[in-house]
């Protein structure tokens, strides 16, 4: 059974909220890829909808969109998602996850696309006033 922790961004305000997701919900986002959009009843904001940004696995290597699937692969890399060049025209090999979303997968990066009529604090801070 999958379980993550899905990192949800709020573009208006700047602020991100960390929620961990298992069972049913966790279901929803496993066989998605990058830049779907998901319901945000999965992670408690009723009437969102979240748009997947990224991601990593559990070893901390990064999701990118140009890679189909969910499996590991090893690309040479001139810059982008994994790897940030020091020079001009350095590249290098580095062992990336692909778009789509599997079991092996840890964090899931979201960005609030569509808003609801509840504040999205209110929604999220009930579950951590109990804490």
């Amino acid at each position: 059974m999958a379980d993550f922790t899905v990192v949800v961004a709020d573009p208006e305000s700047g602020d991100t909220y960390q929620i961990d997701v298992d069972g049913q919900d966790a279901n929803r986002f496993t066989g998605r890829d990058l830049g779907e959009t998901v319901d945000g009843g999965a992670v408690g904001l009723d009437g969102y909808t979240l748009e997947l940004t990224g991601g990593s696995d559990n070893a901390g290597r990064p999701m990118r969109t140009d890679v189909r699937g969910p499996d590991l692969t090893s690309l040479l890399s001139d810059g982008g998602t994994g790897f940030e060049p020091s020079r001009d025209g350095e590249r290098k090999r580095v062992t990336v996850r692909g778009r789509e979303i599997s079991d092996d997968v840890r964090q899931i990066n979201a960005k609030i696309s569509e808003r609801g009529s509840t504040d999205v604090a209110d929604l999220l801070d009930e579950g951590e006033d109990d804490e």
